[in-house]
């Protein structure tokens, strides 16, 4: 009989996790189950909770983070700490709906899928901006890469065991799961949804933060950026000889004088803006870099229950 791993990552959930196992355990089959709870360093009584709910049902295990470490460590510690013949990541918010389980693990019975993954096909209760600049996103994104990210997609997928251990051999400190459960491959299945409300707490998730995890996942997946740098400045030398020879001539055969300080200060500043914006790209290159070669842990557990 196969086995079913739940990964739940959770930051400040103290409110949504009973909601969230109330709901779930209607649609878990009739299936041996282990349901990973990976508290992210909560300054709530999300463990106490959990520790609740694991009075009630063994099969949940709860994993405790020293501080916070962000979902995408909690995602991989899901992942280390499963052994599941299937496993699924959801979030505790119930915005991923459980009720796609069954559906989930029926298709994975047959050879051809390997992975189920999940989009939405709306984003109604969003703010339009958040909208706006996560499409523009997955446009962007999806023009840089090799692989394909779908628009919408979700964390919340479930996978057969050799499609985890293979993501589990990509060891990078800044993690972008979207782009690692596309670079894997193995032949996944999408299905839509309609967009759901947040059952409890708030949103963990503020425009920055969401920023900031974008151009993680270009960098991480991604040398464009480099490549745009250097056309940047090969296009900036050639506009700088042209401009050049243009005010020799001007100055040589037209007896014009060269212009003076209000274009030398245009000129000036746009060209250490361009000189800023190419070293802040390599820069963000370099950081990663010097993170990845430190070797420290994705995470610490503080404690297992």
């Amino acid at each position: 009989m196969q086995k079913l791993s739940i990964i739940v990552p959770c930051f400040n959930e103290e409110k949504a996790l009973p909601l969230f196992y109330e709901e779930l355990i209607k649609y878990i089959p009739d299936m041996a189950y282990e349901i990973i709870i990976v508290d992210d360093g909560s300054k709530d009584k999300t463990v106490e909770t959990g520790l609740k709910l694991k009075a009630r049902d063994p099969n949940i295990k709860i994993i405790s983070f020293s501080r916070n470490f962000g979902k995408e460590a909690g995602i991989l510690a899901g992942l280390k700490e499963s052994d599941g013949d299937l496993v699924v990541l959801i979030d505790a918010d119930l915005q991923d709906p459980p009720r796609l389980l069954p559906e989930m693990i029926e298709i994975l019975k047959d050879d051809e899928y390997d992975s189920v993954a999940t989009y939405r096909v709306t984003r109604a209760g969003e703010p339009k901006i958040r909208s706006f600049f996560a499409r523009l996103f997955y446009k962007i994104i999806n023009k840089m890469i090799d692989v394909e990210i779908v628009d919408g997609a979700r964390d919340y997928r479930m996978m057969k065991r050799p499609m985890v251990d293979a993501i589990l051999t990509l060891d990078e400190y800044h993690r972008f799961s979207k782009g690692i459960f596309a670079w894997v491959g193995f032949n996944t299945k999408y299905i839509e949804y309609e967009n759901e409300k947040r059952v409890a707490g708030e949103t963990k998730w503020s425009f920055w933060g969401l920023f900031k995890y974008a151009i993680d996942g270009i960098v991480g997946f991604s040398t464009v950026p480099l490549r745009l740098a250097t056309l940047i400045g090969a296009l900036v030398s050639v506009f700088g000889f042209v401009y050049m020879i243009y005010i020799a001539i001007k100055a040589i055969f037209f007896g014009d004088p060269v212009a003076g300080y209000p274009s030398l200060i245009v000129i000036i500043t746009l060209l250490g803006g361009i000189e800023l914006l190419v070293l802040g790209i390599v820069g963000e290159y370099l950081a990663r870099t010097y993170v990845e070669v430190k070797r420290r842990p994705k995470y610490i557990i503080r404690k297992r229950y």
